[in-house]
């Protein structure tokens, strides 16, 4: 195995107090995790890798802010111990791994094993104990998925997302039909407890859904996938985006799992205001919090939402639609990538000035629906990562499930570190 860490772990934590921000309250402190040549980085922000105690979550070392090559034998996923003084062991071991999901009760990590071609190949679900024990493969899918015409393809994307009661995991892969010359993307769901798969959506220009599951409690709402439509995107042959948005941008809408009940979110789509692509659920309630961008004035808001009926991608057209600007207060700062804590309280975010890397800040949330976010705490700035260079790179920040901690991405080094801010107050 190429991966250095043992299965003690190998690294003792190092305090970065250089990257702390002058105005950080007393007793916050940054925690470079990883230091290898080889670039790591955290999952992503929206991503499901924690542990429900906080105290256990997945990274992954040579890969990027987007994800990683399927095709790189020394790519794994990593468990941080954080109690265990962030001892990191690797959990995958399989060329090809990628999407990964801690079950809601923190005991497996599900995760996929991409093998496919141009043509075809196959795509493997798999489940593993959180110590690395127990590996079994649940499902493949080899040629058609079953009852359909369509086979995956490449692009298999590198997140998943799984159910609140752990039954289903959702995954958007390309597809290939022989009734069909170019490349489709579907949004695939497992049922994780009698192991099958079905298509619950599907189209040419949803190649970026970053599909996220409510993480509600509630029997009907933890249905919900929340996924994203590229409109105007364009391909190239082997489905590699080489234009993420038309003109009119994306918007973002909702979707049961079993592809019933399409709706919108009201954002976007206007002609002035733009969905930047970035949105998480707010906590476990039925809100949203999406990224957007308004030509005039110019400037960036993080606009809490509902869902509302379909009515054609109107975006924040869409009749009925109930939404709340977060970043009303005056001198609220421009945001870009952002993540929130499973109560919905707090949220953590990257924002300008990014010619010094980017700052990231912590904020308070209110009554959904009703307040501003409130209380925007300076925490640390990640000095080497930026939104204007490579997109590799990219901060990327998120919260521990129970707010105490923060975390980043960081090139200050020269090369692609994760990183970890501890010491928060209040949670």
């Amino acid at each position: 195995m190429l991966c250095p860490y043992t299965a003690k772990g190998s690294f003792m934590v190092r305090t970065r107090a250089d990257l702390l921000d002058d105005d950080a309250p007393e007793g916050v402190e940054v925690i470079q995790l990883t230091t290898e040549a080889v670039p790591s980085s955290h999952v992503y922000m929206e991503a499901q890798i924690f542990t429900p105690d906080s105290k256990r979550f997945v990274l992954h070392r040579s890969a990027h802010a987007h994800g990683s090559d399927k095709h790189d034998p020394e790519h794994r996923y990593l468990v941080c111990d954080i109690e265990d003084d962030c001892a990191l062991r690797p959990i995958t071991e399989e060329t090809g791994a990628t999407a990964p999901s801690v079950s809601p009760d923190g005991r497996y990590l599900y995760y996929i094993v991409d093998e496919t071609t141009d043509d075809g190949g196959r795509i493997t679900l798999k489940r593993v104990k959180m110590d690395g024990t127990d590996r079994r493969t649940l499902y493949a899918v080899e040629g058609e998925v079953p009852g359909t015409a369509f086979r995956p393809c490449l692009r298999v994307y590198p997140l998943s997302t799984i159910r609140s009661d752990g039954k289903r995991l959702a995954l958007q892969v390309g597809l290939r039909s022989p009734l069909a010359r170019d490349v489709t993307f579907g949004l695939l769901v497992f049922d994780l407890e009698q192991p099958s798969v079905e298509i619950a959506h599907q189209g040419p220009s949803w190649f970026n859904m970053h599909p996220q599951y409510s993480r509600s409690l509630d029997a009907e709402a933890m249905h919900d996938v929340m996924i994203q439509h590229n409109h105007g995107g364009e391909r190239d042959a082997s489905g590699k985006i080489t234009r993420l948005t038309g003109e009119a941008g994306a918007d973002i809408h909702v979707i049961r799992d079993d592809g019933t009940d399409f709706r919108n979110f009201p954002c976007g789509r206007d002609g002035n205001e733009r969905c930047h692509g970035h949105q998480c659920w707010r906590g476990r309630t039925t809100w949203a919090i999406l990224g957007t961008g308004t030509r005039d004035p110019d400037a960036r808001h993080l606009v809490e939402c509902r869902p509302a009926p379909y009515v054609g991608h109107v975006g924040i057209e869409t009749p009925g639609g109930v939404r709340n600007d977060l970043s009303r207060p005056a001198g609220f700062p421009r945001t870009a990538h952002f993540g929130v804590d499973i109560e919905g309280k707090r949220l953590v975010t990257d924002a300008d000035p990014y010619d010094q890397g980017g700052r990231i800040l912590l904020m308070d949330l209110g009554e959904p629906g009703v307040d501003p976010a409130r209380n925007v705490t300076p925490l640390a700035w990640t000095r080497g990562s930026s939104v204007h260079t490579s997109k590799d790179t990219h901060p990327h920040p998120f919260l521990s499930p129970d707010g105490r901690l923060a975390f980043f991405n960081s090139n200050e080094s020269g090369v692609l570190q994760a990183y970890m801010i501890r010491g928060l107050k209040g949670a």
